[in-house]
């Protein structure tokens, strides 16, 4: 199998101050410590993968893209996920152009460099996309840069499969479990979360 490693990450994060609004049934405070927690969590095991070589975050909140430790910030041109994920693939290919872009959601707290490093080792020479714990959205998609064309949202796996891109269905299933609402939560802290979650947990009082 063709690898075409390595990667450069993508993590498209909103503020915490407005991202994870699904986790409304909790206090402001909770899921903001909660939307800030998953996405370091995130970018922490993004930058412990060996294959990874760039890890940009890709935000409307330049000061907290910035504290994440081991990514390099870029702003979000403010057109949606998917101009997001374009504009940070340019930033990307700006600074090292040999590498990959690699799409990935920030809201994977069980993540780890071990699962995303699987994934990534099962990639060829073409597109490919990993489908979410339902099946039917997705939680990482990467292609060469020249063909890059994300397709993030309601039945993005589906796009995604329409444009040619192979599913990665065996990917562990820590890097299927994006968070959306307190269940998708639950799924995930079944898995084992990532310690900067693990301490916004212990801090939340949840339902």
């Amino acid at each position: 199998m063709v690898v075409p490693g390595p990667f450069a990450v993508l993590l498209p994060v909103k503020s915490p101050g407005t991202g994870k609004s699904r986790l409304s049934a909790l206090p402001d405070d909770d899921r903001r410590r909660l939307a800030a927690a998953f996405a370091a969590d995130a970018v922490a095991a993004c930058t412990t993968t060996p294959s990874v070589g760039l890890v940009v975050v890709v935000s409307d909140d330049a000061a907290f893209a910035a504290s994440l430790p081991g990514a390099v910030p870029c702003d979000d041109p403010g057109h949606g996920l998917n101009a997001a994920l374009r504009h940070g693939a340019a930033h990307a290919h700006a600074l090292r152009p040999g590498l990959q872009p690699v799409a990935l959601l920030a809201d994977l707290p069980a993540l780890t460099a071990a699962d995303l490093g699987t994934a990534l080792a099962s990639v060829g020479a073409g597109s490919a996309y990993v489908p979410d714990a339902e099946g039917t959205g997705t939680t990482l998609y990467t292609a060469p840069y020249d063909a890059f064309d994300p397709r993030f949202g309601a039945g993005s796996a589906a796009a995604h499969a329409a444009l040619g891109a192979v599913a990665l269905a065996d990917a562990p299933a820590r890097l299927r479990r994006d968070v959306d609402d307190l269940d998708d939560l639950a799924g995930a802290i079944a898995l084992g979360v990532g310690p900067a979650t693990a301490a916004a947990l212990a801090a939340t009082a949840l339902p």
